[in-house]
């Protein structure tokens, strides 16, 4: 009976070659893989599984606890699963299960949890956290440093990744081949690395990081000697591992007992798990997306492992290829010095071949003209890759996960990990029924699809960006509890969260998710807890948040066919409440609340102008105008309310002068007030100071007026405020200072005017004419000057068309007048 072990590096093509060769010579009748032991029951499926691809194992009580282990075509592991498949040899998992690593995570979450309100014992002596040696946690770093190389990945792959059979010599010291020679020389380097000498001591005095380990080998160790002995024992056995582990199962850092290996896995309470297998993709097995095992190049690697020959030539072929279709010059006489140039940046830095450092440095050189934005495209789409593994339609899921898939394939909505834009007409069937499938998922927290803005002004219109995560089938897993179906699972997500609402607002919001969702069924309950929670709602910042996703669904629902009938009582009483309580709301707020206030009413203000009915518009604005002048309200609500009257016609530019002028004058209070109702009429934009050089005037004068203590106090929110403003407005504004402004008289533009509070009747109808909207009021803006217009009417009378003409001719009479 012999075991060999083969110590690898997750994800290296040479590694991958190495265990090929090795397996091939060997002929084990077992193979042990280092992986979860849950995972042997779905080994079954090794040959439905197009790599990448992830086995994937999740705790039974809570699939939200779950891990992965990637596994790409260039894996050593995955090469020898298909080795055991191919040859008919079993294969197993022989790392520390799952459920007895979940279990030991909990027992150390609730430890930490005690030690952080003071119940855990104070003299235990462990770490607080978990300490990870320094050895442990770059081994190759150390290999490197010790070689005399200050790059530990291009060390790795000069000696490993880019070993080719044809390139080695047929044996090697003691007639073993290449392979086997570069597992031996690999064991002799870890074993050096942990040697006792180099350990920090004992386990008891190690970090969780440390102790964990400790635990996966004597796990590991207990595996292979039952596989090892016994009456079914095997004669030969490959056992393939981290080549960090091979000292540890080899006995080179010492002999273990069975027993002793036993008692550290004793009191060990395992959790119930179940594996599957999931698509995975390259740019999941970067080490830039977190995956603390990942390799810095998975799409280089990939090449490596594919290219049959000339791999420097073949890629450098490739990312010409790339600039092309990106309409980027890439000659062929540019490809063959790119190649030449690697070659010889090789050879100054004294490498065998070039690596994937030599080759972007010529391609940055040779094809991008010393431009990094091209190759930033090289690495997204060749360094890194956009290669997505599959698995086969027999592979065990949750009912909901096929259910999504038969729904996809049903609606022509293909899974992709690259993203793809995706434009909706709700008019059609199909697209109502893709945009019910989309949001049904964001509702389970599968954000498959996310909500784009749309260039069509009308409402059929939908935008999304479509972007398949691998990580979504683990969302579906713990959805399935919900329900075997999107709908079903959907509207039990909604019930639940409406139940757990904690304010009418986020029901509101539910609300208009399950409008969107296409969930009739779930519909009355939500209404019904809105309708519950709107009746004890008293706050009326919190009634006007809530509104605006109610006027959403009474504007736009129809567009999707949904009975709106179930909304319209209640925002009909929302907007009620509203405008009874509004003035009362605005008044005594600091400047936290103000800021609060202001947003809420902005939101109400949307909403009531999609809800457009005219009588509780009007009594919208008389509530406004209320809070607009309440004596002692807060001054940016002040001023919030003022514009909001502005924008909508109900005051007159010589209105808002007088305002303007009033809460920038001397006697209208503190400079600091100013600022702030200023920055409250200012805030939705600064049209109105581009357009009306009269207001601009009073603000400059005002700016211009104060004392350098009180413009410090004014600086910060007008800044702010100015800061908001869209580039072409502030551009205007400047042109205008710039100019000359005119001077402001000593009484507002157009004289005395009547203040709007004052011209509306309590139920929000006008009590006497009001100039209609961009109206100027007599006497406000400059003179006529006859001999210009008389210039402008012929070209006007052409435009206009002959019925124009008679108007035309009667005004140039007048003007000649």
């Amino acid at each position: 009976m012999t075991v060999t072990v083969l110590g690898v590096r997750h994800h290296g093509p040479g590694s991958a070659r190495a265990v090929r060769a090795a397996l091939a010579e060997l002929d084990p009748d077992l193979v042990l893989v280092e992986g979860p032991p849950e995972g042997d029951s779905a080994l079954v499926h090794v040959g439905a599984l197009t790599p990448p691809v992830a086995l994937t194992a999740y705790a039974v009580d809570e699939p939200r606890d779950a891990a992965f282990w990637p596994l790409a075509e260039f894996s050593p592991e995955w090469q020898a699963l298909l080795h055991g498949r191919a040859a008919g040899v079993p294969t197993r998992f022989i790392d520390l299960p799952f459920g007895h690593d979940l279990a030991l995570r909990r027992r150390d979450a609730e430890t930490d949890s005690d030690e952080d309100t003071g119940e855990a014992d104070e003299d235990t002596g462990e770490a607080d956290e978990d300490t990870v040696p320094e050895l442990v946690a770059d081994p190759l770093g150390w290999l490197a440093f010790a070689a005399g190389h200050d790059d530990p990945e291009r060390f790795w792959e000069d000696l490993v990744e880019h070993r080719r059979p044809a390139s080695t010599p047929t044996a090697g010291a003691g007639g073993r081949s290449p392979g086997l020679e570069l597992f031996a020389a690999v064991a002799e380097a870890m074993a050096a690395l942990r040697d006792p000498d180099h350990q920090p001591g004992p386990a008891a005095s190690r970090g969780a990081h440390a102790r964990r380990e400790d635990l996966r080998e004597a796990h590991m160790r207990l595996a292979i000697r039952a596989a090892s002995t016994g009456a079914d024992a095997a004669a030969r056995v490959v056992v393939l591992c981290g080549a960090w582990h091979v000292p540890a199962l080899t006995g080179r850092t010492g002999r273990t007992t069975v027993a002793a290996d036993r008692e550290l896995l004793r009191g060990i309470r395992p959790v119930r798990t179940t594996t599957t297998w999931v698509p995975w993709t390259h740019a999941l097995l970067s080490a830039d997306s977190g995956y603390g095992a990942g390799v810095t190049s998975p799409g280089w690697y990939h090449h490596l492992w594919t290219a049959p020959d000339q791999v420097g030539a073949r890629w450098v072929a490739r990312v010409a290829a790339l600039l092309r279709a990106a309409d980027l010059p890439a000659s062929t006489a540019s490809v063959v010095e790119t190649v030449r140039l690697a070659e010889a940046l090789a050879a100054v830095r004294e490498r065998a071949v070039p690596g994937l450092t030599e080759l972007t440095d010529a391609v940055l050189a040779g094809l991008c003209a010393g431009d990094p934005v091209p190759l930033a495209v090289v690495r997204e789409q060749l360094v890194i890759g956009d290669v997505v593994g599959a698995v086969g339609p027999d592979v065990p899921t949750v009912p909901l996960a096929a259910d999504v898939a038969r729904t996809q394939k049903r609606l022509r909505l293909a899974p992709t990990p690259v993203e793809k834009p995706l434009r909706l007409d709700l008019r059609r069937e199909l697209d109502r029924e893709r945009s019910a499938l989309l949001h049904r998922l964001r509702l389970l927290d599968v954000d498959w699809g996310i909500p784009t803005a749309t260039s069509s002004t009308g409402t059929f219109a939908e935008g999304w960006t479509l972007a398949w995560q691998p990580t979504f089938a683990l969302a579906l897993v713990v959805a399935a509890r919900h329900g075997a179906t999107v709908e079903d699972a959907a509207g039990d997500v909604v019930a639940e969260r409406t139940r757990a609402a904690p304010d009418l607002a986020a029901i509101t919001g539910l609300f208009e998710q399950v409008v969107l969702a296409d969930l009739p069924a779930a519909l009355e309950a939500v209404r019904a807890g809105l309708e519950q929670r709107a009746a004890t709602t008293g706050d009326v910042a919190h009634l006007m948040l809530a509104l605006a996703p109610l006027a959403r669904v009474h504007r736009y629902g129809d567009v999707r066919g949904t009975d709106t009938g179930l909304v319209v009582g209640l925002t009909t009483s929302l907007m009620t409440r509203i405008c009874a309580g509004l003035p009362a709301a605005c008044a005594s707020l600091d400047d936290d609340a103000a800021d609060a206030m202001v947003a809420a009413v902005d939101t109400a203000d949307t909403a009531f102008g999609l809800v457009a009915d005219p009588e509780h518009v009007a009594r919208w604005h008389a509530a406004v105008g209320v809070a607009a002048t309440t004596a002692g309200g807060n001054p940016l609500v002040a001023g919030r309310c003022t514009r909001i009257l502005s924008d909508a016609g109900r005051l007159t530019p010589a209105a808002v002068a007088t305002r303007l002028a009033r809460a920038l004058s001397a006697a209208g209070g503190a400079p600091a007030d100013a600022a702030h109702w200023l920055a409250g009429f200012l805030g939705r934009s600064g049209a109105v100071l581009a357009r009306d050089p009269a207001m601009l005037s009073l603000v400059d004068t005002w700016l211009a007026g104060l004392d350098g203590d009180a413009f410090t106090v004014v600086l910060a929110p007008l800044r702010r405020t100015f800061a908001a403003f869209a580039g072409p407005e502030r551009r205007l504004i400047g042109e205008r200072v710039r100019s000359g402004l005119p001077r402001p008289t000593a009484e507002p533009p157009g004289g005395a005017v009547t203040d709007p509070a004052d011209t509306t009747s309590p139920g929000g109808s006008p009590a006497t004419a009001r100039p209609p909207t961009g109206a100027i009021p007599p006497g406000d803006g400059p003179a006529w000057d006859p001999a210009r217009v008389a210039i402008v009417l012929p070209t006007l009378a052409a435009l206009l068309g002959p019925d124009s003409a008679a108007p035309a001719r009667a005004e140039k009479e007048h003007t000649d007048a």
